[in-house]
């Protein structure tokens, strides 16, 4: 807490709270992650075909595609520190429930596809707020308007060392203690994200013991006056945005080259690659260390070149940049001959997507301004609804027409969104709405 006699020294609560926010993208990834690592000794003993196996990821996809927007409207009403803590509770709770899925033995596939297919949605329902609430809503309250790109950039390396941390993790335990233990084990880890953040966030710097005058006047620097109470109707404004709009559609575009290593890096790695399991879930951790650098690297240049050049090239060079090379590096991993090299090349394209991240974002709360987090949520509307696309047509596309083909159509996307962000202009603010406006009222 400031001290009575120095009120003015300088504190950096906002990072603490950054701290945070890096520790539940960790264990929310770990616990999203663990089904890529342990379906496919949960397969086996289950009997389910890879394509079932699809059905089940994909399940997460729709769960978390379709309760972004809801979410980020949500976490506009609720604020950050209720919603993170309560999400937090049910990560726990679902992913233990996996664990207790009926075998083969009691249960027939069809019962048991069911019930996959249901906590999974229900966990993708469960995440899907996060990333809306902490980057439109808590990223945005507690950090200056110029330099909204490096937090997210850095809440983005939380969630690619969690990713990084499950491949050996999950393989571990599947292997020592068997896959229904590997998600008993790790559950707990969101009830204690869920203690500390209820503990020590709060919704507004101002509302924080911690946050001295220095800290509050930086935050709060040219930042628009905060509304007393969310304005009704913020959705159909988010909704109608072009820029919003675009950038959903070029964020579905990179994503669906982040859900192939979400869904499939580990099985790639093992059963195209030949890598055994234990090296395997090793091995897929380094292309997540190299995305954590990247989502750093990327949010640090993108606050820089948004300094120097402007919103609208700031926030689009990186993205540009980025996906027009990791275009060009899937190819690469995917017609590599030698199996490591394969390895490296995913890696620099996990890195170089994941450097676009703090741009995305960042730029989605500078055009929507005061619903960043419903504006937020439209955007991971877009980047998740291709995860349901991409865990089938991944599978369906190496079946029909062999693995090269499924990483080529990684690249296509790539390519697609890239060329997206030349209709984009990020500096261009949400238009108010007209209620607002006849009223004489700020955007």
């Amino acid at each position: 807490m400031p001290s009575p006699d120095r009120p003015d020294r300088p504190t950096h609560t906002r990072w603490n709270i950054l701290g945070l926010l890096f520790a539940a993208s960790f264990v929310a990834y770990v616990l999203r992650t663990n089904m890529s690592v342990a379906g496919e000794a949960m397969a086996g003993e289950l009997g389910l075909t890879k394509l079932q196996l699809g059905t089940v990821l994909a399940a997460f996809a729709w769960g978390y595609a379709i309760f972004q927007f809801p979410g980020g409207v949500l976490g506009d009403r609720v604020g950050g520190r209720s919603a993170l803590a309560a999400m937090a509770v049910l990560w726990a709770v679902l992913n233990a429930l996996v664990g207790l899925v009926p075998g083969s033995a009691a249960a027939s596939t069809g019962v048991i596809l069911g019930a996959l297919m249901v906590l999974r949605f229900l966990m993708g329902a469960a995440q899907a707020p996060l990333f809306p609430v902490t980057s439109g809503g808590v990223i945005s309250d507690w950090f200056p308007v110029s330099g909204w790109a490096l937090p997210n950039g850095l809440t983005n390396a939380g969630l690619t060392l969690g990713a990084a941390a499950t491949g050996p993790l999950i393989a571990w335990l599947t292997q020592h203690a068997g896959w229904r233990q590997s998600f008993v084990l790790t559950a707990p880890a969101g009830l204690l994200i869920a203690a500390v953040w209820w503990w020590y966030a709060r919704d507004r710097p101002a509302e924080h013991a911690a946050v001295g005058p220095r800290e509050l006047a930086l935050i709060d620097a040219d930042r628009p006056p905060r509304r007393p109470e969310p304005e009704g109707g913020a959705w159909r404004l988010v909704l109608a945005d072009r820029n919003v709009a675009l950038l959903s559609l070029s964020y579905f575009c990179s994503n669906y080259v982040f859900y192939f290593f979400f869904n499939w890096l580990f099985i790639y790695l093992v059963e195209v690659r030949g890598f055994k399991a234990m090296e395997g879930g090793y091995l897929s951790a380094a292309p997540w260390i190299a995305g954590a650098a990247g989502a750093a690297l990327g949010g640090w240049a993108c606050d820089a070149l948004v300094a120097r050049v402007g919103p609208r090239r700031g926030y689009r060079i990186p993205c540009v940049t980025g996906l027009v090379l990791v275009a060009g590096l899937i190819v690469a991993a995917a017609t590599a001959r030698n199996p490591y090299a394969a390895v490296g090349f995913l890696s620099l394209c996990l890195g170089l997507q994941q450097m676009t991240e703090g741009a995305f974002w960042a730029a989605t709360i500078a055009v929507s301004g005061r619903h960043a987090s419903a504006g937020c949520g439209l955007l991971n509307t877009g980047g998740n609804v291709v995860g349901g696309v991409g865990a089938l047509l991944v599978p369906a596309t190496a079946g029909a027409f062999g693995w090269v083909a499924a990483l080529g159509t990684a690249s296509a996307f790539a390519l697609v969104g890239a060329a997206l962000w030349a209709w984009i202009r990020a500096d261009e603010r949400l238009a108010p709405a007209p209620a607002r406006v006849a009223a004489g009222l700020p955007a």
